[in-house]
Formats: C-alpha cells, structure tokens, sequence
C-alpha cells in the first residue's frame, strides 16, 4: 500500500477544534491581563503578549510532529519516559520552588514545568506496554506494572508537592480499566475519596454505623459476587480503620493551605476574605456574567482585579462574566466536541497502540477541564490545574499541543498500519 500525503490524512475536525479554543483562549487571556494602557499585542513584557509568543512557537511543535514518522512515538516511548523521569528527579537539585511546590525549573524570564510533558511520555509508555499481545490486565504481574508506570510519576510529584498534577496521572486508572484492570480497582479509589470526605463532616462512630448498615444490606441482596461472610468482615474493618485515620491524616498530614481548601469545599469555618477568597470572587464573577455576559472586555470583576490569577487557573471566570451562561455554554460544548472526536477516533484506530494513547489523551484533557470548572464552582477542591488551550503558560500549552498532535500523526498512520 502506498503512503498517501499527511494533509490527506489528518484529522481537520481535530484541529479546527484545537484552533479556535487556542483563539478562545488567548482572546480571554488578553482580557483578564490588559493593562491600562493597551500596548502592542506582541509586547513580551505582557502576559498576552507572552501567551502570543508560546502560541507562536506550538507551529514548528505542530509541524515536527506532522511530519514525523508516526512510529517513532512507539519506539522511542521508553526514551521519553526515562528523559521525563530524570526531568522529574532533576527538580530536587535543581528545580525552583513557587508557591510551596518544587516543580519548575527557570531559565532566565521563562520557567518549565516538567511535568506538564511527563504526561505524554507516560502515556506513551502506557500505550506501548499494553499494546504488547501476551499483556493481559486479568494477572496481577502485569496489573502491577500497568500501575508502576503511572505511578513513578505521581510519587514524584507528589513529593514536590503537587497533588493537582498527580491526581490528572491518577486518572489513567480509566484508561487501565477500559482495557480489563479489575474494576474494584476503580470502585476502591471512590469509595476512599468518599469515605475521606464524609469523615470530615459526620462523626466517624456515626459513620462506621451507616457503612455497617450498607454493607449488610449489601450481603443480603448481592447476588453477582463472592458472599464470604469472612471478606465482607475484612472491608468492614479496612474501612472503619480508614474512616478512624482520617482525622489524623487530616490534622498532622495535611499542609494548612490544603486543609483550607477542603475546608472552602465543604463549608466548615471558612472565612471568605481569607481562604474563601478566591472561590468567593470566583463565583461572583461567573454569577455576575448572566445570561450574555458584561461584553468583550467590559467584565467589571476582571478590570478590578478581584480574582488573583484569573489568568491562569481561574482563566474561566472571565468567560463567565463577560461571555455569559450562553458564552459559557459554548465553550464546554466545543470541550465536548473535541474529547468525543478523539474517543471516536481512538475506537477507530487499526492498533491498540494508537487506541490506548487516544484514551490517554482524552483522559488527560478530560480531567483538565472537569476539574478546573468544577473548582470555580465549589464541586471540587482548589488546586493547581489549568484549563488546557485558555490558562496562560507555555509550558502547559505546548504539553497540550504535543499530547494532542501525536494522536493526531498517529490517527493519520493508520492507513499505512496492517
């Protein structure tokens, strides 16, 4: 079979898509940043004219990756993986710490979160091993190593301390299950979660007394897996003793910033001129917005300045005040539209390779978007997530870019693959 040119190939919809929530974004970045006085919108020394410049720059990323043979993503995965790795270790040494996390390194004006690219390494790495045809998720050994990829990085990262970029690694644990990882794996994860946050706010005696109650309703009526009176007696204690620590964890564990996250989230003692500031602000912003929103540039919250950081994680309060609920709308829907298009995609594709790299990147993006929102709007806690192709910082735009258009070159390789 003949090669066919890339520009026969590519997905448009994918980069048309890609396109205008660049667009979007940076039209909202120069928003949330402009000065009193409007410069030039390539001046550097501004916040959109750097955003302007990082965009420039996703060209040639874009073109290398186009142009490239599609499988040297496969065969280099190890490589990428390993460089991401050191990059990862190399922050202990020589990594700059901002705002408590060690997780930059700096170079002159501009920093480099290295992280934001080890995500693309493993998930290529992930792709490759699963990709193998002896691999088979039903057996420990390799359960075991499917995790071990995904979680040498977020020990890493964790140890810098950055639990929002670990816990979009986390989130691999669909891609692991969509392709035969025990689901209790995935049901352990939620209930823990739930479990941790429902210790917070009812009493743990209370609460061991309602798991008591579920779970002997649950061995009552289950009728599709193992009855073992001796396994449900083990779970009971597991999660008891879990609801009991949680309390621990809580008071000598966690950094008093990240107590007062939760503590914004579920409403307990928080006071709003302090840690309740910026999800206060933020709401009131998006609220202010209405149905069509201020107009263009017209947002009263953004030009006061009442939302720290509006440029980068809380870049979708501007959309909401000045775009409104329909502008709102409109830019989830294009979201939408674009991780349905890389999942049909991904279910399209001639290799599992390519399949499980298209799950990761939707994945990836996914939890980007969904929890930035939903920290704007109080359904999750605040932390340090951008919203992919909007927040401000080259490092996170260009990692977005990459991940994206080596599924892109991948999808269009799949005409030449048996």
């Amino acid at each position: 079979m003949k090669n066919q040119s890339v520009g026969n190939r590519i997905d448009y919809i994918s980069i048309l898509l890609y396109i205008v929530l660049v667009i979007m974004g940076w039209m909202t970045i120069y928003s949330a940043s402009l000065p009193l006085e409007e410069t030039s919108i390539f001046d550097i020394s501004q916040i959109y004219g750097r955003q302007m410049l990082f965009i420039g720059l996703t060209i040639p990323l874009i073109l290398v990756i186009l142009f490239s043979d599609a499988k040297i993503f496969e065969r280099l995965s190890f490589v990428f993986y390993g460089v991401g790795i050191l990059l990862l270790l190399g922050l202990f040494v020589f990594g700059v710490t901002k705002k408590g996390q060690t997780n930059w390194y700096q170079f002159g004006g501009f920093g480099f979160q290295p992280s934001e690219f080890v995500k693309t390494a493993t998930a290529l790495l992930l792709a490759k091993y699963l990709s193998y045809s002896q691999i088979n998720l039903k057996y420990t050994k390799h359960q075991i190593i499917g995790l071990a990829i995904v979680g040498i990085p977020v020990l890493l990262i964790l140890m810098q301390p950055d639990a929002g970029s670990a816990m979009i690694f986390i989130s691999l644990i669909f891609v692991l299950n969509r392709e035969g990882l025990p689901s209790w794996y995935f049901f352990s994860g939620i209930i823990a979660i739930a479990l941790f946050f429902l210790s917070l706010v009812i009493e743990p005696a209370y609460l061991i007394g309602i798991i008591f109650i579920i779970m002997v309703i649950h061995y009552i009526f289950n009728r599709k897996i193992s009855r073992n009176p001796i396994v449900y007696g083990l779970l009971y204690l597991v999660m008891a003793g879990f609801a009991f620590s949680v309390s621990y964890v809580y008071d000598s564990v966690l950094e008093p910033h990240q107590k007062d996250r939760i503590n914004v989230l579920i409403g307990d003692d928080v006071d709003m001129k302090r840690e309740g500031y910026n999800l206060n602000q933020s709401m009131i912003a998006i609220g202010s917005g209405g149905l069509l929103g201020k107009g263009y540039l017209e947002g009263t919250q953004t030009k006061g300045g009442f939302v720290p950081e509006q440029h980068t994680d809380y870049i979708f309060t501007t959309v909401g005040e000045e775009w409104g609920f329909v502008g709102s709308i409109t830019v989830i829907l294009l979201f939408v539209a674009l991780f349905l298009r890389i999942i049909y995609l991904a279910e399209n594709q001639k290799t599992k390779f390519s399949r499980v790299y298209g799950y990761c990147v939707a994945t990836y993006l996914f939890t980007h978007f969904f929890v930035n929102i939903a920290m704007l709007i109080k359904l999750f806690p605040t932390i340090g997530v951008p919203l992919p192709f909007f927040s401000y910082g080259g490092s996170s735009l260009w990692a977005f870019t990459i991940l994206l258009f080596i599924f892109i070159k991948l999808d269009a390789n799949k005409v030449n693959e048996w």
